[in-house]
């Protein structure tokens, strides 16, 4: 069997790929083309007086009830969507790893493809929005439109003095109370997709080349509209209820049909959310956004109260999808990580270095998300992860700024090594690309940075180094144009080489830096340059970081989903079976609305927890024996390495002080001026220029403007934001 394997033909095997994923290609698009079609005749009377009653007349059943149907049209066929994405997205993983060493170089029809991420807004609420971006914000809006044109025309066109009258209402305040529920009606199809962007961890984001940090913005875009129309919703029925008398129904929980009061704590739960998001606050009183962010839990509860689970369900795709992620992430924080060092560097910065397992593989300008209790047990703050999965096997890095209270706490505690050995750190993530970009396809990378904003370069760097000196594959050349308030902060430059020990001959490649210091007109001799290095003791609790899920992890969540959804289905079809349709069927004993909502929601959470459960303690088990042995090596290392820090000779000190002296060459300081962006990326053409910012906001909006200008056609454009 085995001899049968190693003569397969490699040819044969990237044909079926290709085909396999063809086809799944292909069902994905139609199965989404079919949901949207879905959203866009929901509101016409075709839909309603048509399809609604024949659907109806063929899914109805004793069952799943009046929630079967909206299961089966909005809910489905997204989850099947996410099972057949992680399918693909692993044939992919399987593709690349076998084509790792085929490089692409840039072409023509990579003009096609920047057509489509050329940017049209540069500055503005929006921020850097590309020509893609503004198509689909735009196509989404006119959904919004269309819904809600439709519903209010198709209403007011059944309303006339004669009905208004037999309800005792005049034809404005009837048409008021048919407005006011449009806006909620309209306000759930943002809810529908409001929970798409924040689930790091889904298929989705990966089928469309997104990533969970680069999709903030359209939460924050879909949360705004959202609130928005539902507050219209909530404001409208107030002033309905107080032109017609009716304020008494804003206090009553009713136990059939819709409950006013659950609306109301809906709506304030989320007003205090949205008070909560608007930047000023969030950057100066971080704490009160990230704590009353949490309130989406009563936000939701309360919503399904509201309207009952079956309109639940237009919107529950991607709340099953975001709480399927949300509890494997709770299962992974649970274990303390192995923090096997820190480096403390004169700029008020710390590189943490943990232990990982070998088999957990990440791209660069991947992030993590790290708690430590001893500074706060329930904040979490993202990171880039500067380390590379394939120079540093057992090594993850990230790179931490003190610039805010939480940061600046976990400065003062390492300045100070000798007042702990130990520090508990659990971790989420890591969360990046699903496929690795191909930098090596340019001839030059220009990057340009802002401070912190170099953490994302340094991860980029290192795959270079990667590439050049261990597949020796031909790299471009790479430009570093970073902007530092003081001299100090060069010392984050020495975090471009990887701190594993192993000397790099970089010797070959072209880097340049031109690194600016805004503050200081000249070098000053008092400045630090030294790097304090601190090691912990081990502890037996900590384990190593591995992925939740293993190496496999997309087939374990298109197993997590496609199990837990159809052990939803069963649990919650018996209990509609037996225990609520014989009360409903009794006209005298109808089940409560709300009693019904909360099993729902239940019987969804028990099943997620179940299937999730499973599958990451079979995995836990699996990588058991494979975790302690690295946690044994990596203890033994800890107890001799800072001995063999202070006992290494002096050929060892030259050989890895090479790579840092070439470093050191290719570094040009420049103080008390701020690089002129516009002069310094025109002066750097060719055939293919990659252009990579990060850092403050206005240096990004400032090198957007430029690429987008027509001076830079031959520039390929990418920012990062890490920050919200």
């Amino acid at each position: 069997m085995a001899v049968e394997v190693v003569k397969k033909s490699p040819s044969k095997e990237k044909h079926g790929t290709i085909i396999q994923s063809a086809i799944i290609r292909f069902l994905m698009l139609v199965l989404f083309l079919a949901w949207i079609l879905i959203w866009i005749m929901t509101p016409t009377n075709t839909y309603k007086q048509i399809w609604l009653p024949q659907l109806r007349e063929r899914t109805t059943s004793t069952y799943f009830g009046f929630q079967g149907l909206p299961l089966l049209l909005y809910t489905f066929p997204v989850l099947f969507i996410a099972v057949l994405g992680c399918f693909y997205l692993h044939l992919l993983a399987a593709k690349k790893a076998n084509d790792s060493s085929n490089v692409e170089r840039c072409n023509d029809n990579d003009g096609k493809k920047r057509i489509w991420k050329r940017l049209v807004l540069v500055r503005g609420p929006l921020g850097i929005v590309s020509v893609t971006e503004l198509a689909f914000l735009i196509m989404f809006i006119a959904l919004l439109v269309w819904s809600f044109s439709i519903y209010v025309h198709n209403d007011y066109a059944k309303i006339t003095h004669k009905s208004a009258a037999t309800k005792g209402l005049k034809v404005w305040e009837n048409k008021l109370a048919e407005t006011a529920l449009r806006f909620g009606q309209v306000g759930n199809i943002c809810l529908a997709f409001l929970f798409f962007p924040v689930a790091r961890g889904s298929s989705l984001l990966p089928l469309l080349g997104l990533t969970s940090e680069r999709c903030i913005k359209y939460h924050i875009w879909l949360g705004n509209i959202a609130m928005t129309l539902l507050t219209l919703h909530g404001a409208s029925f107030i002033i309905y209820c107080s032109v017609t008398n009716q304020l008494s129904k804003m206090y009553k929980w009713k136990k059939i049909g819709i409950s006013y009061v659950a609306g109301e704590l809906s709506l304030l739960s989320g007003l205090f959310m949205w008070v909560a998001t608007i930047p000023r606050v969030r950057r100066k009183v971080f704490e009160l956004f990230y704590y009353t962010h949490n309130l989406y839990i009563l936000l939701i509860v309360f919503f399904t109260f509201h309207v009952g689970f079956h309109h639940v369900c237009i919107m529950l795709p991607g709340l099953y999808l975001f709480l399927v992620d949300r509890f494997l992430r709770f299962l992974q924080s649970r274990q303390q990580v192995r923090l096997v060092s820190a480096r403390v560097l004169p700029c008020e910065t710390v590189e943490l270095n943990f232990s990982k397992n070998n088999g957990l593989t990440y791209n660069p300008t991947s992030i993590m998300f790290i708690n430590i209790p001893s500074i706060s047990k329930l904040q979490w703050h993202p990171f880039t992860i500067t380390s590379n999965s394939n120079l540093e096997k057992e090594k993850l890095s990230v790179v931490i700024k003190s610039e805010g209270t939480w940061s600046n706490k976990l400065y003062q505690m390492l300045s100070k090594p000798s007042s702990i050995d130990h520090l508990n750190v659990s971790v989420e993530g890591p969360y990046g690309p699903s496929t690795l970009t191909n930098y090596t396809r340019y001839d030059t990378i220009v990057m340009v940075s802002g401070g912190s904003g170099i953490t994302p370069f340094v991860s980029i760097s290192r795959e270079l180094i990667y590439q050049n000196t261990t597949l020796r594959n031909r790299t471009p050349k790479i430009i570093l144009i970073c902007a530092f308030k003081n001299t100090s902060c060069l010392s984050m430059l020495d975090l471009i080489l990887p701190n594993s020990g192993t000397p790099y001959d970089i010797s070959n490649m072209q880097i340049q830096i031109e690194a600016y210091i805004t503050r200081e007109k000249m070098r000053t001799r008092d400045t630090p340059t030294h790097l304090q290095s601190i090691w912990f003791k081990p502890n037996a609790d900590d384990t190593p970081i591995s992925a939740v899920l293993g190496p496999h992890c997309w087939l374990w969540l298109a197993s997590i989903i496609s199990s837990s959804f159809i052990i939803f289905l069963i649990i919650i079809g018996l209990i509609t079976n037996y225990f609520i349709f014989p009360k409903d069927h009794n006209k005298n004993n109808i089940f409560p609305f709300p009693l019904r909502s909360f099993l729902n929601l239940l019987v969804l959470c028990v099943s997620i927890v179940i299937s999730a459960s499973a599958a990451v303690l079979w995995n836990k088990k699996h990588n058991a024996k494979e975790a302690k042995q690295i946690q044994n090596m990596k203890e033994s290392a800890a107890i001799v390495s800072p001995n063999l820090k202070n006992n290494n000779n002096d050929a060892d000190r030259e050989l890895e002080s090479l790579p840092h002296q070439s470093i050191a060459q290719a570094t040009n300081v420049h103080y008390g001026a701020r690089p002129d962006l516009r002069r310094l990326l025109f002066e750097h053409k060719g055939s293919g220029v990659g252009v990579l910012v990060s850092g403050p906001m206005k240096m990004r909006q400032e090198v957007a403007a430029i690429w987008s200008s027509d001076l830079a056609e031959n520039v390929h454009f990418e920012s990062f934001s890490f920050s919200w």
